[in-house]
């Protein structure tokens, strides 16, 4: 009897799994983001999260950055350069439109640069477009981009989030409202805690294979770690503790890729205000600085040390560090000699990104021991941008520069950082108008090497791209030649 009933049991659990359906594959993914952007419109604000949300995904450009750093075909499907490099002729994809159903087409285009290069733009990146003489629409396929003078990265330059293309009917909106022609279409912000995207079905190129996405402000470095293990985040592509890496590689469930970024990790000094403007003090500040210590105590261990603004990945790059070693006692020297035998108070605003408050810690201990006492001011993101990006209010700060190739910045008039120097700025003038890479090479080392003499700010590491997702989950980059969460490709496996 008993027998039987086992019998009949395990009939009736056949029978169950052959009825059953099976777990439905996922078709969406949830990202976890350090910083909720401050809008949504890539062509109106520096922040690195506006471009992580929507770049690729909502908004799309003539060309695009592709995840090993080369420029492929975007909303132009090709393109043609005079002899004399002063004129692009791009042919437009036909039949794209953008998520509110209005059309695409070379007036789009010329309205987006026109506006992106107007006196009142608010574009962070308006140098990009600063080469443009003319905007020509020779048919709705066909735009003509006419420069005043050669510029060897334009090509590159408008495959940046800030070079989009926008429509007139939606441009004023775009911040909370991001109407664009790529495969997701902005669905929702719960302000405070997500964005969520929902695949484009009228999409011109190949349909996303995600069906939706959310993008989750997780703030917190615990509390990423508890989201990562609990499932409610399948993807963390920039995980903010990497002190936690090795509790995920030891879980099959998770894949780890660290990679390399754009991400130059200063601490940036107010070159315009005393004591910051005397090169002594800026030059003991870089001999106070253990770039190592910094990179063990509050990345762990990932980083790589730099002497100069510049990525270590780039053919360009030369090694720096040694320009102003780790030496307490030269340090203090050169304080004296600037009038600083005792060393001065200073503040540090620090924005809420762990690498920077962590970072933040270890400087502030280091330079109290030249006699720098550093207060520390933690400070939001918002505030940050108010405060110290645009308003110049602060002596000391720590921050990533993730846009590549920002060697430029250093000659921008009224930068935060208030770095000027006319020797520098002809060189920066002779690189954008130069096309050939040897000589395009030759003068981004000139650059590096004037800002490391000028320790212009404390050059402290390259950031990595630390990643963290769902094993099954494929598709993200693992390293960062532009700010971005591309999910074009982005999948689930089997």
């Amino acid at each position: 009897m008993r027998r039987t009933v086992h019998a009949l049991a395990a009939g009736l659990v056949l029978a169950a799994g052959l009825t059953a359906p099976a777990f439905a594959q996922k078709t969406t993914a949830t990202i976890g983001m350090r910083l909720e952007p401050p809008h949504l419109d890539p062509t109106a604000g520096a922040a690195a999260a506006i471009d992580e949300v929507v770049y690729q995904n909502v908004f799309e450009g003539l060309t695009r950055i592709d995840a090993d750093g080369s420029v492929k075909p975007g909303l132009a499907e090709s393109w043609s350069i005079s002899d004399d490099g002063l004129t692009y002729t791009f042919q437009l994809r036909d039949g794209v439109t953008f998520h509110d159903g209005t059309g695409f087409d070379a007036e789009d285009v010329k309205f987006s640069f026109d506006r992106a290069r107007a006196d009142e733009s608010t574009n962070a990146q308006k140098r990009i477009f600063e080469p443009i003489e003319a905007v020509t629409v020779v048919d709705p396929e066909t735009v003509e981009i006419t420069l005043s003078r050669p510029a060897g990265s334009f090509l590159f330059d408008l495959g940046w989030g800030d070079a989009v293309i926008v429509a007139a009917e939606s441009a004023d909106t775009n911040t909370t409202a991001p109407v664009g022609t790529g495969p997701f279409k902005f669905s929702r912000w719960v302000k405070g805690d997500s964005v969520l995207l929902e695949r484009n079905e009228a999409y011109w190129g190949e349909p996303a294979a995600l069906t939706g996405a959310t993008f989750k402000f997780v703030g917190d470095p615990a509390a990423s770690l508890a989201a990562m293990l609990a499932g409610d985040l399948d993807a963390y592509p920039n995980f903010p503790a990497t002190e936690n890496l090795p509790q995920f590689e030891a879980d099959p469930r998770f894949a780890v890729v660290v990679g390399t970024s754009e991400g130059e990790t200063i601490l940036a000094l107010n070159n315009r205000e005393k004591p910051f403007a005397d090169l002594k003090v800026r030059q003991a500040i870089s001999h106070a600085i253990d770039r190592q210590a910094i990179i063990d105590g509050a990345m762990f261990g990932y980083g790589t040390p730099i002497g100069s603004h510049f990525a270590p990945h780039h053919p360009a790059y030369e090694d720096l560090t040694g320009t102003y070693p780790y030496a307490l006692e030269k340090a203090r020297t050169l304080l004296a000699e600037a009038g600083y035998p005792d060393g001065f108070e200073a503040t540090m605003k620090l924005p809420p990104t762990t690498y920077a408050r962590r970072s933040g810690e270890i400087i502030a201990s280091e330079l109290s021991k030249i006699g720098i006492t550093v207060e520390i001011i933690p400070v939001e993101w918002a505030q940050w941008l108010e405060q110290v990006f645009k308003g110049h209010d602060f002596d000391m700060t720590i921050v990533s520069h993730t846009e590549p190739l920002d060697v430029d910045i250093y000659a921008r008039d009224d930068y935060y950082f208030g770095y000027d120097n006319p020797e520098f700025d002809a060189i920066i003038d002779t690189l954008q108008s130069e096309a050939d890479p040897k000589a395009r090479n030759a003068l981004f080392r000139q650059a590096q090497d004037m800002i490391a003499a000028d320790a212009v700010n404390g050059f402290l590491f390259q950031l990595p791209k630390a990643g963290v997702w769902n094993a099954k989950l494929k598709g993200l980059w693992s390293d960062a030649p532009i700010q971005a969460n591309d999910l074009t490709d982005v999948h689930w496996a089997p």
